[in-house]
């Protein structure tokens, strides 16, 4: 049930989601932040947990990150509410690089709306926020390796300003296959994840350590092993300067894709995820490395008895996304006429990401995502009954998710572990550098 406070959050963030001015969005953004810390609501970094759980102590879960791309206020306010049913603790909401280009959500108004939800839900505690893959684009990396390099670590900057004191870095678009050693291979991945982890410590707010994150597949290709997160690790370590806290976690890839294989008719084709290579990954990141543990990405759309296994090897972190975007654009609840300009938009305006071979059905499944900035304010305006009634029918879905990835019940050992750092969000720059390619 919603909580009164007396102060009108559905205001504040309709005002934020609706402005333009990222000048009145930061204003708006400290309103909020300032009732949340009120309300013994503040955001952290899920560091000190990965590190406890890479010692063995809590019970097995695996934290589900969650990217909203839309109705981010409604779907936000429905896992608090099943956090707070469900007594959960360990939980993420993140939006990636390429996503906040897309949606047209900025981190500011992003990590302001997921705090807006905490106080209309009446959550409080540590809320974890999180910049899903900060990406090196590798072509433009290899044409000039320090303007993409100064790029990612401006994104970086302007998402530790708003908040978000969890960044996962995804060099792992560098890796090169072709060269004749591991260690060669993984080079300009683990030499560019160690400068960004030296760059965000070196920002982060004092007394808060964030939780980075790297990767050593992309995910999509061939599945990781063991000897490449050994590779990787091993020369990450060398190069990050001595010191310095390294790396929380690591993204490995086990067989899935970002938003699932779609099939001619528009359906998602089933996928496996190799368990025991992700359960030798987790095993090898925590005892060598003293890792949280491995990260699967791409797992929105894996079939619903996939997910209890996750706790089950041990994996610390799991990405979805997709399948809640799904969720509301094929709701009897969405109306039609709205759906239907957004994809005769995307037909229009995402011509050139067709491929040859795509079906109609193929190609609007793939390209839909790309609306929802465009029509962002048409969504948001939609009837309360709708907003709130998709948020209900999604809600079931994250209540599911908890329970398989079991994460019920971690309230008390998340704060425990993670006490309040208050830093002030706000703007860095006007503008970020939001292209990329990865979401799940």
């Amino acid at each position: 049930m919603a909580v009164n406070f007396g102060f009108d959050v559905d205001a504040a963030v309709k005002k934020l989601v609706m402005t333009d001015n990222v000048k009145e969005k930061e204003i708006l953004a400290k309103e909020i932040q300032a009732k949340a810390k009120d309300k013994g609501i503040f955001l952290a970094s899920i560091q000190d947990v990965y590190m406890a759980r890479g010692k063995g102590k809590g019970k097995n879960f695996t934290v589900p990150a969650m990217n909203l791309r839309s109705l981010t206020y409604y779907l936000a306010r429905a896992i608090f509410r099943t956090a707070k049913r469900l007594n959960a603790g360990a939980f993420i909401f993140e939006i990636a690089k390429s996503e906040m280009g897309y949606t047209n959500q900025p981190p500011v108004e992003y990590s302001a709306v997921i705090l807006a939800a905490a106080i209309k839900e009446g959550y409080s505690g540590p809320v974890f926020v999180q910049a899903d893959h900060c990406q090196i684009k590798a072509t433009a990396y290899f044409e000039n390796k320090a303007k993409e390099v100064a790029g990612l670590k401006d994104l970086v900057a302007d998402c530790v300003a708003a908040g978000f004191y969890n960044i996962d870095v995804d060099s792992s678009t560098t890796v090169v296959l072709e060269r004749p050693t591991l260690n060669e291979q993984q080079r300009d991945n683990f030499e560019i994840c160690a400068e960004m982890t030296k760059f965000i410590r070196e920002i982060q707010p004092k007394g808060l350590e964030i939780s980075v994150g790297g990767e050593i597949g992309e995910v999509g290709h061939k599945n990781s092993t063991v000897e490449e997160l050994t590779a990787f690790m091993d020369g990450y370590n060398s190069s990050l300067p001595k010191g310095l806290t390294g790396l929380s976690k690591l993204s490995v890839q086990t067989g899935t894709s970002h938003g699932g294989v779609v099939l001619p008719d528009g359906t998602i084709a089933s996928v496996k995820v190799d368990f025991d290579t992700l359960k030798a990954l987790s095993k090898a990141g925590q005892q060598k490395y003293g890792l949280g543990g491995a990260v699967q990405h791409g797992a929105s759309t894996l079939p619903d008895e996939a997910f209890n296994k996750f706790p089950e090897i041990n994996t610390i972190e799991i990405h979805l996304a997709t399948n809640f975007q799904n969720k509301i654009l094929d709701s009897k609840l969405f109306p039609k006429d709205l759906y239907a300009k957004m994809v005769e938009w995307s037909k229009i305006n995402c011509a050139g990401e067709r491929k040859p071979k795509d079906s109609e059905e193929q190609f609007i499944y793939k390209a839909r995502k790309r609306a929802l900035g465009q029509f962002k304010k048409d969504i948001y305006g939609l009837p309360e009954n709708i907003k709130d009634g998709i948020a209900a029918e999604i809600e079931k879905n994250f209540e599911f998710l908890f329970k398989q990835l079991n994460v019920q019940d971690t309230k008390d050992f998340v704060t425990s572990i993670i006490k309040p750092v208050h830093a002030t969000i706000g703007l860095r720059h006007a503008q970020a550098h939001l292209d990329g390619e990865g979401d799940d």
